[in-house]
């Protein structure tokens, strides 16, 4: 009696086909945030005293960069001008990104508006959102 398997020798090179036609035509991979990745690249995290945002754009001039907050949204928008290939030549590769962009980013409701400060340095666009006085913590002592 010959032994039969149920399923094709090739069965995950096909997966595997079906995965890259499926990434073709679907556009990028959605993060396990649920969102799509975009540009700038952004890291957001938080302290007790404020809401800290990095967003990770090279080369690029702080003058073209726009920050704003309005309505416990700040939004990160800006215009990367087109580089690297010369105009007439064909692109082979033409991996970085060109173009205006925006991103945009929920606070939570006790930040405080009028503490922010941006700094960009090396690349990194830095956002710091103070969070208002009444809303940290406070320690209470027994007696």
């Amino acid at each position: 009696m010959r032994y039969r398997s149920f399923f094709p020798r090739n069965l995950f090179a096909d997966l595997e086909r079906l995965q890259r036609e499926m990434d073709l035509n679907a556009g990028p991979a959605a993060s396990i945030r649920g969102g799509t990745r975009g540009y700038p690249a952004m890291n957001v995290g938080s302290t007790a005293q404020s809401v800290e945002i990095f967003a990770f754009a090279p080369g690029m001039d702080p003058a073209s960069l726009n920050v704003q907050i309005e309505k416990g949204l700040l939004t990160i928008s800006g215009e990367r001008k087109v580089d690297g290939v010369p105009q007439g030549a064909a692109a082979h590769i033409d991996e970085r990104f060109s173009g205006p962009f925006r991103r945009v980013v929920s606070l939570p409701d006790d930040i405080d508006a009028n503490a922010v400060s941006a700094i960009y340095r090396d690349g990194v666009l830095r956002v710091s959102v103070g969070r208002k006085a009444v809303a940290q913590a406070l320690r209470i002592d027994i007696q």
